[in-house]
């Protein structure tokens, strides 16, 4: 018998199409997804499922970087809060799509993850903008930062709720369209990433 995971979800039969992802998208069947924060080595995300990682961004959801635009309390890094949210999300894209909600998670992803991005380096004393290619690690990390930001940013102080909010921007992603936030991202940043070669 296949274990699926929260016993809802199939992910044995899902493909990742992108070869620069396929060693950093972990599909791994678990039970529960919950690690306890045991991967303290420098790739050790690589070993923890995707829909986890999913789940960890959304414990810090307001926090955008250096610049702390919005921070909520809510959340207060309760794991079984953000499973939750992530479940219902699922439940939402499954009976809106009719696929496995994991599959269009994969999908999004793919779409979302950006290849290109701009570093500055120093060059006289005067800095000029490079552009550099993104690694597969650092992808996943920033379209799962992108999706959840996308989401929040579309529920906060709105009607519309996070587990909707999240549902439909992971939707918007897998059909690579433009009006999802982590998309646009992506294209902000291969354009800027153009602009500098």
């Amino acid at each position: 018998m296949e274990m699926k995971i929260f016993d809802l979800y199939d992910v044995s039969e899902i493909q990742i199409s992108d070869p620069g992802l396929k060693r950093v998208i972990n599909l791994s069947t678990k039970l529960l997804l919950k690690s306890h924060g045991r991967d303290r080595k420098e790739f050790d995300k690589v070993n923890v499922n995707i829909v986890e990682r999913l789940i960890r961004f959304l414990q810090v959801p307001g926090s955008r970087g250096k610049k702390h635009k919005i921070i909520t309390g809510w959340m207060t890094g309760k794991y079984s809060k953000a499973a939750r949210i992530v479940i219902d999300a699922f439940k939402i894209i499954e009976k809106k799509t009719g696929k496995n909600p994991v599959a269009v998670f994969v999908r999004a992803i793919e779409n979302a993850a950006p290849r290109d991005e701009v570093t500055s380096i120093e060059y006289g004393g005067a800095r000029y903008p490079q552009a550099v290619d993104v690694s597969p690690t650092r992808r996943v990390n920033l379209v799962l930062r992108f999706l959840v930001h996308g989401a929040y940013d579309k529920a906060f102080n709105k009607k519309t709720s996070i587990v909707e909010a999240l549902a439909k921007e992971i939707m918007l992603a897998a059909e690579n369209s433009s009006e999802a936030f982590a998309i646009q991202k992506k294209t902000d940043l291969e354009k800027q990433a153009d602009s500098a070669r």
